[in-house]
């Protein structure tokens, strides 16, 4: 591990050293996330703050933004969420971006805008032994977005974690048996994905690191986003059920929810319904901050809007440049509906695509990454939000969860890890509309569970 942690920290050196050649980088990678932070940066003119902030930790010479928000103006703000601009903007939620900032704009209650971490972990099918670890060593990499569902069965294990780093930060995570080299692959990952965040303009927020205690527990879960999927069985026709597990949930966990979705439709019409509902009534209570789906079709979709409901915030799908799903990806950036690419599909590794996976792997080994980077980067740079996983027995599964991290596919300081639009396009070439099981979606449901509405 020693070998393979030398390019990071190289990495991390000249990142730190970079000085006044900072602003070319940042001149760079702000042209090509102009289109998505656009509105953000509208925004925050209108939010026009009085002094700048004395604590910043990291440098920001080249960015010229400011970490405390003392006085708002409230019509400049709602001019531009009136204006054709911000229209436009909410309309297509799924934007390309060659080297995408670390978050995702989605729609919370009162068409309020919140935060999304582009790339998380997902626990799905994660041993129980194994959650704590994985947990502990993705925290310490620097994700800030996990993936849990309600039949995962390993969601005490997730929320000690959780409330751990919380309380006390960092310093609360029990790493104390991992190799030291892999806690300086985890730190170095972790402070790379941060200098990108600022290298790519979104740096709205006080960029500080919290510090350690309960003092710094407001930050800490401010920049954490935990998205809960209600299972088939958690559904229910009644809306008072569903309210009642869903906050049950929540005091397990012992915070709140950013985001509460439904694992699949494969249920009745009206459970579906009723639930979705419900959650949206928890929301604009200010329970939760955003209702999303799972697995959901055009049909599906379709089937909430004819029910004057509104749509999702998110939609999480079996995607890949095996089976992209383009009719659904369309419907869903027309409405508003961010796109997320669920880690159950194991980034489609079926091995009866040989031939695939020999392109997906001659453009990894011609930038130095592994496939899964590969396939995370796709991903992000179609505009998805992505939730990958890995368990924790080896090594190399241990260093995976850094390296599939926000900060592990920018590891390359000069944009070596950005795919170009030829690796882009041989990756599209892909797709073959492959599906998993009877329609397209197992995702853990047994086969009486996978029969349609």
């Amino acid at each position: 591990i020693t070998s393979l942690s030398t390019p990071f920290l190289d990495r991390r050196n000249a990142i730190l050293t970079m000085g006044g050649a900072t602003a070319s980088l940042v001149d760079r990678i702000s042209s090509a996330s102009a289109e998505e932070d656009e509105i953000d940066i509208q925004i925050f003119n209108a939010v026009r703050p009085e002094k700048e902030s004395k604590n910043e930790a990291l440098n920001t010479q080249s960015i010229n933004r400011a970490s405390n928000v003392e006085t708002v103006d409230m019509s400049k703000i709602n001019a531009i969420r009136s204006s054709n601009t911000f229209a436009t903007r909410k309309i297509k939620s799924v934007i390309p971006v060659s080297n995408p900032s670390p978050n995702l704009s989605v729609t919370g209650s009162k068409d309020t805008i919140i935060k999304i971490p582009r790339i998380g972990y997902s626990l799905y099918k994660t041993p129980t032994e194994e959650v704590i670890r994985g947990t502990s060593l993705a925290l310490r990499a620097g994700v800030k977005h996990f993936d849990i569902g309600g039949f995962y069965d390993t969601n005490d294990a997730v929320a000690k974690v959780l409330l751990q780093y919380l309380n006390i930060g960092i310093s609360g995570l029990n790493l104390s048996s991992e190799e030291p080299e892999l806690l300086t692959f985890l730190d170095t990952t972790r402070e790379i994905g941060e200098q990108n965040r600022l290298l790519t303009g979104s740096a709205l927020s006080p960029i500080s690191p919290p510090i350690d205690g309960s003092a710094g527990r407001s930050t800490r879960r401010s920049r954490m986003f935990i998205h809960y999927k209600l299972s088939n069985l958690q559904q229910a026709t009644d809306s008072l059920t569903v309210k009642r597990t869903v906050k049950k949930a929540m005091s397990d966990f012992g915070t709140y929810f950013d985001m509460v979705s439904l694992h699949s439709p494969l249920t009745s019409p009206t459970k579906r319904l009723t639930t979705y509902a419900a959650l949206l009534e928890l929301r604009n209570t200010g329970f939760i901050k955003s209702v999303g789906v799972c697995n959901y079709g055009v049909a599906a979709l379709k089937e909430i809007q004819s029910n004057d409901l509104e749509t999702p915030s998110l939609n999480q799908l079996e995607l890949s440049p095996f089976n992209p799903h383009s009719e659904i990806v369309d419907f869903c950036s027309d409405n508003n509906i961010v796109v997320s690419c669920s880690a159950w599909s194991r980034l489609s590794s079926t091995p009866t695509l040989q031939k695939g996976w020999d392109i997906i792997n001659g453009i990894a080994n011609t930038k130095g990454m592994t496939s899964a980077q590969v396939l995370v980067r796709w991903a992000m740079q179609k505009g998805y939000a992505c939730v990958p996983r890995s368990a924790t027995m080896s090594l190399s599964q241990r260093k995976a969860i850094a390296e599939n991290s926000y900060g592990g596919v920018n590891a390359e300081l000069n944009g070596g890890f950005v795919l170009t639009d030829q690796e882009l396009q041989k990756l599209d070439s892909l797709n073959v509309n492959l599906k998993a099981g009877t329609l397209g979606r197992r995702d853990g449901w047994n086969d009486s569970d996978v029969t349609g509405p």
